[in-house]
């Protein structure tokens, strides 16, 4: 083999899997915060996303091979919410939408779960606390259940509503998974900085059996393009053109969040 001359460059070992920063955000009671992926899985529908966020990728620096869960409703709009105007609303909520996770629509209101079983979804209702007309079960109390509410629809507003109103209502809440009076993120999301025609909130109809959905956040369009939608009735294998956070599913050594602008 002929012998090259020239310059001996170092060089930088590829990493096995796509490279994907990260982001930290507040997050509930977590003293860590929570870290997603810094860029928005996506456009595809919200089964799709999940695929591709349990594949392996890796730290932009140490190459440590990381992957990513689908995220509770709660911990997407965390995610959302934190440097909403210069980072989710541009990248995801102005040009296509947010698909924040699975609800489950009932006969007499809205759980944010994947359990469609009547008896299952009872159960766990009974375990959790009512607070100001919603339930919600406290993440510490039943291991492996994360995030489970439920808002009764005479809890919450339909069609076209201020910021306040929403957030202050059941959906809001629960959706925010928040023991609180206010869904603090959610108010943050709609203010009327960002959306100065409020919020409209349709899809969340009543149904005679328990209906596994995905609950979407957009920009409206056209006349509406200064409104927030919050949509109750799609579906994770239609609609193609979503964006859903990836939750970190553990937090490595060498991990380099980015931070906020």
């Amino acid at each position: 083999m002929a012998i090259q001359y020239g310059e001996i460059k170092e060089t930088q070992e590829q990493p096995k899997f796509p490279v994907r920063t990260l982001l930290r955000v507040p997050h509930q009671d977590l003293a860590e915060g929570l870290i997603v992926a810094r860029n928005a899985f996506g456009r595809n529908t919200f089964r799709g996303n999940i695929a591709e966020m349990n594949k392996s990728y890796c730290y932009p620096n140490s190459r440590e091979v990381i992957n990513f869960r689908e995220p509770t409703t709660s911990e997407s709009i965390s995610a959302a919410a934190f440097d909403f105007k210069n980072l989710a609303k541009p990248e995801i909520f102005d040009p296509s939408w947010l698909q924040t996770g699975y609800i489950v629509r009932t006969f007499d209101g809205v759980y944010t779960t994947k359990i469609t079983d009547e008896a299952e979804l009872r159960k766990l209702r009974d375990k959790a606390k009512k607070v100001d007309g919603i339930w919600i079960l406290d993440n510490k109390k039943i291991e492996g259940v994360q995030d489970f509410g439920f808002a009764p629809y005479e809890s919450f507003e339909t069609g076209v509503q201020d910021c306040d109103s929403f957030a202050e209502g059941g959906l809001a809440r629960v959706l925010e998974h928040t023991f609180g009076k206010v869904a603090d993120n959610l108010r943050t999301i709609a203010s009327p900085k960002s959306y100065s025609r409020g919020v409209d909130v349709w899809g969340f109809d009543s149904v005679n059996e328990p209906l596994l959905r995905v609950a979407d956040l957009n920009s409206g369009r056209g006349v509406d393009d200064r409104r927030l939608n919050v949509y109750g009735d799609d579906w994770d294998d239609y609609n193609y053109g979503g964006y859903a956070f990836g939750v970190l599913k553990a937090s490595t050594e060498g991990a380099k969040p980015a931070q906020k602008n």
